[in-house]
């Protein structure tokens, strides 16, 4: 539901780029970095953990739409957008996974 509102709220303003799932990914792998932090520690129960990480991270974070719309930009001939969605993606959630971590360490 929260990727859902993400995506609704910023299609009003038509992004050629795909904004919505990047801000899911990014904001999904701060939340998982910072209970992966907590883990480590011991300050999880596994119950916590799975429902966390597996199932709210995992819901909300999207693997599958970040294939898609690349797949798509790809087939439109906007390889140069492609590309750099891959690249920023990657980076941008290393870096949020980071962020998160340093904030539940």
């Amino acid at each position: 539901m929260l990727r859902y509102f993400i995506n609704s709220f910023m299609i009003k303003y038509n992004y050629d780029f795909p904004l919505a799932t990047l801000t899911a990914n990014f904001l999904a792998t701060i939340i998982l970095g910072y209970f992966l932090a907590l883990s480590i520690s011991g300050d999880v129960s596994e119950f916590k953990r799975a429902l966390i990480m597996t199932g709210f991270c995992g819901g909300f974070s999207t693997f599958s739409t970040f294939s898609v719309e690349n797949f798509q930009m790809f087939q439109q001939g906007q390889y140069g957008y492609a590309i750099i969605n891959i690249i920023l993606s990657v980076s941008v959630c290393l870096v949020g996974a980071f962020i998160g971590y340093r904030l539940g360490s």
